[in-house]
C-alpha cells in the first residue's frame, strides 16, 4: 500500500465506530474517507470512494460484511479487509476469505495497530473465488485456518493438526501439545481436510496419519491407534476393517 492508505469503516455500533475512527486518525499513514453504519451504504461508498482498506463488521443492518465482499468481488479488484466482529465462529473462515486480519470485540488499540501493520504489508486480496468457495464444496483441501486461544486469534496450519475430537457442537484441535476448542462440528473439518492425510476413526475423531505411531488390535479386533503424544484412540469396526484390508 501507499504511504497514505485510504480507509473506510463499516461498523453499526456507534462506540466501536468512534474508537476505530479515532485510532485511524492517530496513525499518519492512514486517511479515513468514510464511516458507514450498514452494509448497503458501505458497498455504495466503497464503490464511490475506492478505499484501499476496509475495517468491516460482519454482522450489520442490510448487507452483511460477507455479502458486501461478494458484491465487491463481482466488480473486480477491491480493498484489503480487516474483519471486526463479536462472533468468533467466523475465525475459521477468515483466512479462507483472505482477510488481512480478524479483530474480535472487544479489542485493544494495540491489537488494532497490529492488524493495521499486517494490512500495510499485505497485497490487496482477491476474494471472489474464496467467497464462492464459502458456499460450495471446496476443490482444494484446507491448508490454514484461524483459531482462538486465550482471547487471541492466530493462524494454524492444517498439517500441524495432530487429531480432532468433538461432541455435537464443539471440536478440539490438538496441535503441539495444545488443545484448541472451536465452535464447529467435526463434519465441517472432515469436508475440508486432505483425505490423503486425515482419517476419521469414528464419529467423533479424525487423526492426522503423519502423527500416528502405531495401530494395534484390541480383544474385539478393533484397531487402537496410538498417537505420537501417547493418546490412544479406538477406531470403529468399519474403519478398523478398512485399515486392515488396506495394509500390506
Amino acid at each position: 500500500m501507499n504511504a497514505m492508505t485510504r480507509v473506510l469503516i463499516a461498523e453499526d455500533e456507534p462506540l466501536a465506530a468512534e474508537a476505530l475512527a479515532q485510532w485511524v486518525a492517530e496513525l499518519p499513514q492512514l486517511e479515513l474517507v468514510a464511516v458507514c453504519a450498514d452494509g448497503d451504504t458501505a458497498l455504495a461508498r466503497t464503490r464511490e470512494l475506492q478505499p484501499q482498506l476496509l475495517l468491516m463488521d460482519i454482522h450489520m443492518p442490510g448487507l452483511t460484511g460477507l455479502q458486501v465482499l461478494r458484491a465487491l468481488a463481482a466488480d473486480g479488484p477491491h480493498p484489503s479487509v480487516i474483519f471486526t466482529t463479536a462472533y468468533d465462529e467466523h475465525a475459521v473462515t477468515a483466512f479462507e476469505l483472505h482477510a488481512v486480519d480478524y479483530l474480535l470485540k472487544p479489542f485493544s488499540r494495540e491489537r488494532f495497530v497490529e492488524a493495521i501493520e499486517h494490512a500495510l504489508q499485505a497485497e490487496p486480496a482477491a476474494l471472489g473465488a474464496a467467497l464462492d468457495a464459502l458456499h460450495q464444496p471446496a476443490a482444494e483441501p484446507l491448508t490454514r485456518l484461524l483459531v482462538r486461544d486465550q482471547g487471541r486469534i492466530f493462524p494454524l496450519q492444517a498439517d500441524a493438526i495432530e487429531y480432532l475430537r468433538s461432541d455435537t457442537k464443539y471440536t478440539a484441535l490438538v496441535s503441539r501439545g495444545r488443545s484448541l476448542l472451536v465452535r464447529l462440528p467435526i463434519t465441517s473439518f472432515e469436508q475440508r481436510l486432505d483425505p490423503a492425510r486425515f482419517l476419521r476413526l469414528h464419529r467423533g475423531c479424525i487423526v492426522n496419519l503423519d502423527f500416528v505411531e502405531a495401530m494395534t488390535p484390541d480383544e474385539n479386533s478393533q484397531l487402537v491407534v496410538k498417537m505420537r503424544d501417547g493418546t490412544h484412540i479406538t477406531a470403529s469396526r468399519e474403519v478398523s476393517k478398512k485399515l486392515r484390508d488396506q495394509s500390506i
